[in-house]
């Protein structure tokens, strides 16, 4: 019988980049079938900063459906994965406010033991994807998470893949491509995967443990 994995994409996107991204990535573990929730952290930016971008001030009123992120998110979910821009090498600031919100749940020992990744974009080739991920890495393991990368585990990986997670560069304000949205699919489901043999064990241990009594 198959598990069943609970998955949170939480992210944060300005113009749409990651937005496309963490689409794709839930897109991914419901086909995996996963139940996911969507979800975006709060926007901190002052609201003429936005207006005065007319993509991110038209991506803010595109995704006003979308329900913020929450700490019961987090409770609820097996596998959790962060989606966010860079900004000078390493994760934007909005998505970091919400972590930093996370305490009362990391004291408890709430997040630990679930399985995590990360996925991003930049304006530059060479514009901080790994450093971004690698700092989203630092916060799973003070968590007790258990970081699942992409790896080059798919053939897209050898594509497109970067292995740290999903990464595009948003050069020329494009939008992910089907590979690269197709990358952060595969990221997706391979957490949904490792998440459902992680369950798996945990049972059949404590169906031995309780036969040994």
């Amino acid at each position: 019988m198959r598990n069943h994995v609970n998955v949170a994409v939480i992210y944060y996107s300005a113009t749409g980049t990651v937005y496309a991204l963490a689409q794709a990535a839930a897109e991914g573990a419901e086909k995996a079938g996963a139940e996911t929730r969507l979800r975006r952290v709060a926007e901190l930016a002052p609201a003429h900063a936005v207006a005065s971008n007319p993509d991110w001030q038209a991506h803010q009123e595109r995704t006003a459906d979308i329900a913020e992120a929450t700490l019961e998110d987090l409770e609820w979910a097996d596998a959790v994965l962060f989606g966010t821009p860079t900004r000078y090498g390493t994760m934007a600031s909005q998505l970091k406010q919400f972590i930093d919100t996370t305490g009362p749940l990391w004291q408890q020992g709430k997040l630990a033991d679930k399985v995590y990744g990360a996925f991003t974009a930049t304006g530059t080739q060479h514009g901080g994807q790994e450093s971004t991920l690698l700092s989203l890495a630092n916060v799973f393991y003070h968590w007790g998470g258990i970081l699942v990368p992409p790896g080059y585990t798919d053939p897209v990986q050898f594509q497109v893949g970067n292995p740290y997670g999903a990464s595009f560069v948003a050069d020329q304000r494009q939008l992910p491509d089907s590979d690269h949205l197709g990358a952060a699919s595969f990221q997706a489901r391979r957490a949904v995967d490792v998440a459902g043999h992680l369950m798996e064990g945990r049972r059949s241990a404590l169906a031995a443990q309780e036969a040994g009594r």
